[in-house]
Formats: C-alpha cells, structure tokens, sequence
C-alpha cells in the first residue's frame, strides 16, 4: 500500500473514529483544523484509490467506510519506522525514547511486564 500524506492520515483517523460514513460526518469527527468540504472529499476518493478506504452508493448518496484496520496501519507504519529510522531495532527504538526522556522507568517496567506475560 502507499504511504499517505499527512492529511491522508487525518482523515483516516476520522474515518476509523466514526466508522462507516458520509464525508459530513468525517468532518465532524476531525481533531484540529477542519479542511473544507470539497478538498476532504478529495482526499476520501484519493483513498479510496490507494485501497484503503471503500464505498458504496445509497439512494444518491456515498458511504464510505475502512478497508484496513487501523492496527494494521499501525503494524505496517511502525515497521517502516523502525526499518527506516531505527536500523531495523526496535531495541534502537525504545532506547532513542529512553534518551530523550520520552518514556520513564515505570513504562518500561510496564512494558517488560507485558512482554513477560505474552511469554
């Protein structure tokens, strides 16, 4: 899949926030500043093209709705980071937040907690 821009990524974020729905109510669901009307419905059809969003005519009217889940977005997108940016490591990862005091003690004691109980 291709790598989306950041207003790609808002509105995903919007889509996935409301489920199946119209443009509208994509707005409604947008955190910050709000695009207008038409370039949001732009951006929702160059979606649709890349595969990640689909839709489906009711009456005269669109509904469109998530074609991947929004951790399966996650997964891939973290994996390019790190691949990317973290040589591949997400030991790199984790100790590039420890460095720039992103991430305490206690979180990662947390964190550890949660790799020894899926063990």
């Amino acid at each position: 899949m291709e790598k989306l821009t950041q207003q790609e990524e808002d509105a995903m974020q919007a889509i996935w926030k409301t489920g199946e729905g119209s443009v509208k109510s994509f707005m409604a669901a947008l955190n910050g500043a709000v695009p207008p009307y038409t370039t949001l419905a732009s951006t929702v059809k160059n979606l649709e093209k890349k595969g990640y969003v689909q839709s489906r005519l009711i009456g005269n009217a669109y509904l469109y709705a998530s074609a991947i889940t929004e951790e399966a977005y996650k997964q891939r997108f973290m994996g390019n980071v790190v691949k990317d940016y973290f040589e591949d490591s997400y030991k790199e990862l984790v100790s590039f937040f420890v460095k720039k005091n992103k991430i305490s003690t206690e979180e990662l004691k947390e964190i550890i907690g949660l790799i020894e109980g899926e063990k």
